[in-house]
């Protein structure tokens, strides 16, 4: 069985190292697909230098910022797998804690998984938002497919193959992990959230962090929209 991770990275020159080698710690992963989405930092110049002593980090440069979404597909059409564990390129050292993302789906437990963070999220001082977003895709969530899903926005995640082409290409920007999150469950996929001492960078709830947040939420409410043309209600 064949497994690939996929990383979409956006100006992570702090943590993409970090979490690349982490990941390549895996027992169960083959190729690690890292897609450089436009960033204007030292990202890309630092996957090239891993991927020259790495065969299986393959790395795709983007011309400019297309998105999550955008690039995670761009991900999916260079490599095929059974099974693809989705991460983020902040994760540092935490990322090699997704191998508990994995058993569940390599032992037939679940068809998707979703890492669900403790409370300790944030690796700076910054800390995380106020989690008015997250609450409210819970709740979109839930009216949707009528259940509860505590992380639907974490885009900490395991997911076969047979998943991704029932649902069909990823949604745009933020709003891939709702489209994953309600596709699988209209679907009657088995989805499982797994706790998971991971952590990611906090926008905190400064001016900066706040904007981040608004376009989330913009993302999220634009998904659930897609959601409803697709009648997975």
């Amino acid at each position: 069985m064949k497994v690939v991770a996929l990383i979409p990275a956006f100006n992570e020159e702090k943590t993409i190292g970090a979490t690349l080698k982490a990941v390549a710690s895996l027992p169960s992963l083959g190729e690690i697909v890292v897609i450089n989405d436009g960033s204007t930092d030292r990202t890309g110049e630092i996957i090239q230098q891993l991927a020259l002593h790495n065969s299986r980090l393959i790395a795709l440069n983007l011309d400019r910022n297309y998105g999550k979404g955008a690039a995670l597909n761009r991900g999916l059409e260079a490599i095929c797998a059974d099974i693809y564990l989705l991460l983020d390129g902040d994760l540092a050292n935490t990322a090699s804690l997704a191998q508990d993302l994995l058993e569940p789906v390599l032992t037939g437990q679940a068809d998707m998984t979703i890492a669900r963070f403790s409370s300790q999220q944030s690796q700076g001082p910054s800390g995380m938002g106020f989690g008015l977003v997250r609450r409210l895709a819970t709740l979109g969530v839930h009216l949707f497919t009528g259940k509860w899903v505590t992380s639907p926005l974490s885009g900490q995640r395991a997911i076969t193959a047979v998943v991704l082409e029932t649902i069909g290409p990823l949604f745009e920007g933020f709003g891939v992990e709702i489209g994953l999150t309600v596709g699988a469950l209209y679907h009657g996929f088995r989805v499982l959230e797994v706790p998971i001492s991971m952590q990611h960078r906090g926008y905190g709830r400064g001016l900066k962090g706040i904007r981040h947040r608004i376009r989330q939420l913009v993302h999220v409410i634009k998904a659930f929209r897609v959601c409803g043309q697709r009648g997975w209600y």
